[in-house]
């Protein structure tokens, strides 16, 4: 469970600096091959997991970014969140086993995602209902906090639970 943590908090780092950098990449006029390879890779996969539209995407070094401004927050927020799940759980870890640390023993992961997923839904809602789409900074602001949250919670779930993936039979 350890490497899979380990990995995801790579990962989620990683792709929060892809970002940015697949844009730079991209503008590159006398690129190597390395460059656009990796600036195609990072625009390929965003391409995958979001609509990518220019007037709701952030633009760096004259290039739109991979992803629109909300996944960019929610990503920029991942990589956050990771970070400082591990820092809290390192910190636990070097302490006495009967100090707690209050953050970790009043935990609740449901409450966590439903508190973080409000800032997105504010702004969706208010896209829906005025038809206008609030600015690129305010949508990815909302949402670093579930990006943060969903990371935490995949950083401290227990190696020792067992989650069911089908329904019990009778």
């Amino acid at each position: 469970m350890q490497t899979l943590r380990s990995a995801f908090v790579g990962a989620a780092i990683a792709w929060a600096v892809a970002l940015p950098l697949a844009a730079f990449a991209a503008t590159r006029p006398h690129a190597a091959t390395p460059w656009y390879a990796f600036a195609f890779a990072a625009y390929a996969v965003g391409s995958v997991i979001c609509h990518q539209l220019p007037e709701r995407s952030f633009h760096l070094w004259a290039a739109q970014m991979p992803v629109c401004a909300r996944c960019t927050g929610i990503y920029v927020g991942a990589a956050i969140g990771a970070i400082a799940s591990v820092t809290v759980r390192l910190k636990k870890d070097t302490t006495s086993q009967t100090v707690r640390l209050k953050a970790d023993t009043t935990y609740n992961a449901k409450s966590a995602l439903i508190i973080a997923a409000i800032p997105i839904l504010a702004t969706l809602v208010y896209e829906w209902t005025t038809g206008h789409t609030p600015a690129n900074w305010i949508r990815a602001a909302a949402g670093v906090p579930i990006g943060g949250a969903i990371a935490s919670v995949m950083v401290r779930l227990k190696a020792d639970t067992t989650y069911d993936v089908a329904p019990a039979r009778k």
